[in-house]
């Protein structure tokens, strides 16, 4: 394992030793993360004030923020999810085979259902719930179709992609 792994008031992250993280990511506090999950460079998990849950073959890309709400939930991510670069998931739900675009923000109480696309660059408004089966894009995020076949291969590639691409950085930095 590596990256900067912090405890907050004693509580201590949970990392699979099947998950790979970046030398110069940063997770903190209350924070599982599963087995084939990839936390890329310098992504922050800051499970200070609730926690912050991340299933298995998740990836999450470079530069992501993942934070929580004290007044509210925590962060829950579940199994086989993309989460673009530099993308921001504050308090929310992300269900299992869901894809994040880059550069989008994902608010306080809103939920990404399985098989959902958020394009890159959109913000989902706190307490929005973005169906299975639809694109959602924009600033205010809105319906902009239902998924292609396109699509829904492009969900199924990226995951087993990350995951050896994961495996591959995990090796390297065990043969170092």
């Amino acid at each position: 394992m590596s990256g900067f792994i912090f405890p907050y008031e004693g509580t201590v992250p949970t990392i699979s030793g099947e998950a790979f993280v970046a030398p110069n990511a940063t997770i903190i506090g209350d924070v599982v993360i599963g087995d084939d999950t990839g936390i890329w460079f310098n992504c922050l998990l800051r499970g200070d004030v609730n926690e912050i849950r991340v299933g298995e073959r998740t990836n999450i890309q470079d530069g992501t923020i993942v934070h929580v709400s004290g007044e509210g939930q925590g962060t829950y991510i579940g199994d086989d999810i993309t989460i673009g670069h530099m993308a921001l998931i504050h308090a929310c739900t992300l269900e299992d085979g869901c894809f994040i675009g880059m550069n989008a923000t994902i608010m306080d109480g809103a939920v990404v259902e399985s098989g959902a696309i958020v394009a890159a660059g959109s913000l989902v408004s706190p307490g929005k719930t973005i169906p299975g089966g639809q694109l959602w894009g924009g600033t205010p995020a809105r319906y902009l179709r239902d998924l292609r076949q396109s699509d829904l291969e492009m969900i199924r590639y990226t995951t087993p992609h990350y995951v050896k691409l994961a495996h591959r950085y995990r090796k390297g930095l065990a043969e170092q």
